[in-house]
């Protein structure tokens, strides 16, 4: 979405260290302060300053937001499908008219630049737009199963329903699900991220505006109790969760314990393979982007890049590689890399660079240089591209989530040795093979083990229909279903099956005025046992 598109707000003021915003609960389609009286402060991880606080709820403000969901449950869903998904379509054209309000809101809380930011937005909206699509592909089915009898299914709306959502993506992540979950007829509880509150906050408000009645989205804000709250809440029927592997499998099993529908969505190791044939030249900038767009800080980044033979093409693809990466400069504006989005997480990734160095790894392109750069003088979290060349897959750094803007190099030998790299990782979300061959990307993307799998596109993200989700028995899923797309349709409804026996009327009769002999209509249904033993 090109931002010269884009309608500028009007009379809006981005929130600053003298015009901070204070974040409260949204509930019943007001903003409402916690009943603890605690906030926590909102630090922009470009600068490090207060933005903004945000509430810390407690489970008291979550039971409050759930009554106000099921209160509105009963109203919302025996609206017609058609009738929701016309407020979402004003929502979306909302968010469009707001683009860029919401935009500079992501720069400032979350640290991307302007395009990714804007990227946020449009990839969110989008999912909007096929929520808006769901009554053409909602619809149930009816089949006559034989003389007398139909059957019928029908997607009915589960309930209440929770979405607890990270950092990374203040816009998209939430918009997976929300507006899904809405237009199939369910009212929604969000948590945000406590590290981003200000978009979805902004968001509410328009989702009011769009003509969204009172309780049918309410967002609570705040920590791990809060999160705690919504799962245990008996009034909650399903919970959707984005995050880390650990806390992903926690929701997992927390929800299973108490027989709750949940999809929780974990970490990554993405891995990508570089074969001789590959286009050098499209290929680096993909490499380049998939690893370090958005500072790393997505699940679909790459983080390991797998090297086949031996020659000067292989020399060549990892010299574009550094070449293009040692090109970015710190910042938020298009074409730079912004920073990761606190503390907390630079030292984790300055770990894994410490770590991999010990290890023999050697630091090709070393990041941490931009400690030294005019732009850290000003605060923030800023940790640029970084290259490691490894001697051993064993290294931690080619086994682990990183989350950061680091890219992992190994050469391998074979092809089998890039497939039992890939296959070996506990993790199962994405993978990726560059060729210029369609006979060797399809011997790749039958034999990796992740579910999101790229032909020449780093970060193979589907887009609706489909849906989105790592691969079960993984750190990357846990739960049911997907997310987003015809995944989400199916999560967020229940599917109710009719089967409805109405007797044939004696035709004959009705036409002839004949009654028919005792030998029946016609051939028996010898599969129809309704009323027989």
């Amino acid at each position: 979405m090109p931002p010269a598109a884009i309608p500028e707000s009007e009379g809006y003021v981005l929130p600053n260290q003298e015009n901070q915003v204070q974040v409260d609960n949204f509930i019943d389609g007001e903003f409402v302060a916690p009943s603890s009286g605690s906030y926590l402060s909102v630090l922009s991880p470009s600068t490090s300053a207060k933005v903004g606080s945000v509430g810390v709820s407690t489970s008291f403000d979550v039971d409050s937001a759930v009554k106000s969901a099921k209160a509105a449950f009963s109203s919302w869903s025996s609206r017609t499908i058609k009738s929701r998904a016309a407020v979402m379509l004003k929502f979306h054209a909302l968010v469009r008219e707001h683009a860029t309000e919401l935009a500079e809101l992501i720069v400032l809380e979350n640290g991307k630049n302007m395009t990714e930011a804007l990227a946020d937005v449009a990839k969110g909206n989008e999912t909007v737009e096929y929520a808006c699509s769901l009554p053409q592909l909602a619809q149930g089915r009816t089949l006559k199963v034989s003389s007398e009898v139909s059957c019928q299914d029908r997607r009915d709306p589960l309930g209440v329903v929770a979405s607890i959502v990270p950092f990374n993506f203040p816009f998209m992540v939430p918009q997976w699900t929300v507006p899904i979950a809405l237009v199939m007829g369910n009212t929604v509880v969000l948590k945000p991220s406590e590290k981003v509150p200000l978009t979805m906050r902004r968001t509410a408000e328009l989702m009011k505006e769009a003509g969204i009645p009172d309780g049918v989205f309410n967002m609570v804000q705040g920590t791990r109790e809060a999160v705690e709250a919504l799962i245990d809440h008996e009034d909650v029927r399903a919970v959707t969760f984005v995050g880390s592997s650990p806390v992903a499998s926690i929701v997992a099993n927390r929800c299973r314990s108490l027989n709750k529908r949940v999809t929780a969505l974990g970490g990554a190791k993405n891995h990508l393979v570089a074969l001789p044939d590959c286009d050098v030249e499209g290929a680096s900038s993909d490499i380049v982007v998939s690893y370090a767009g958005c500072a790393g800080q997505r699940c679909m980044a790459a983080s390991v890049l797998l090297t086949v033979g031996q020659g000067p093409k292989q020399d060549e693809l990892l010299r574009k590689v550094i070449e293009k990466a040692s090109k970015i400069q710190p910042g938020t504006d298009p074409g730079m890399m912004g920073s990761v989005i606190d503390e907390a997480s630079y030292k984790k990734i300055i770990g894994y660079i410490e770590d991999s160095e010990k290890a023999g790894g050697e630091i090709l392109l070393d990041g941490r240089k931009w400690a030294d750069e005019p732009m850290a003088n000003n605060g923030g979290c800023w940790i640029g591209p970084t290259i490691i060349k490894h001697a051993s897959p064993e290294d931690k750094c080619m086994k682990e989530e990183v989350f950061g803007p680091v890219l992992s190099v190994y050469n391998v030998s074979s092809w089998a040795e890039a497939i039992s790299i890939e296959n070996s990782n506990p993790f199962g979300n994405a993978a990726c093979v560059y060729t210029s061959s369609g006979g060797h990307a399809d011997w790749f993307t039958s034999r990796f083990r992740a579910s999101m799998l790229g032909v020449n596109i780093g970060i193979p993200v589907p887009r609706e229909p489909f849906s989105f989700g790592g691969l079960y028995g993984t750190k990357s899923k846990f739960g049911d279903m997907d997310i987003t797309g015809d995944g989400a349709m199916e999560f967020f409804s229940n599917r109710v099956k009719v089967t409805s026996k109405w007797p044939m009327p004696d035709v004959e009769e009705y036409v002839t005025g004949e009654a028919l002999n005792a030998n029946g209509t016609g051939p028996m249904d010898h599969a129809n046992f309704a009323g027989r033993m």
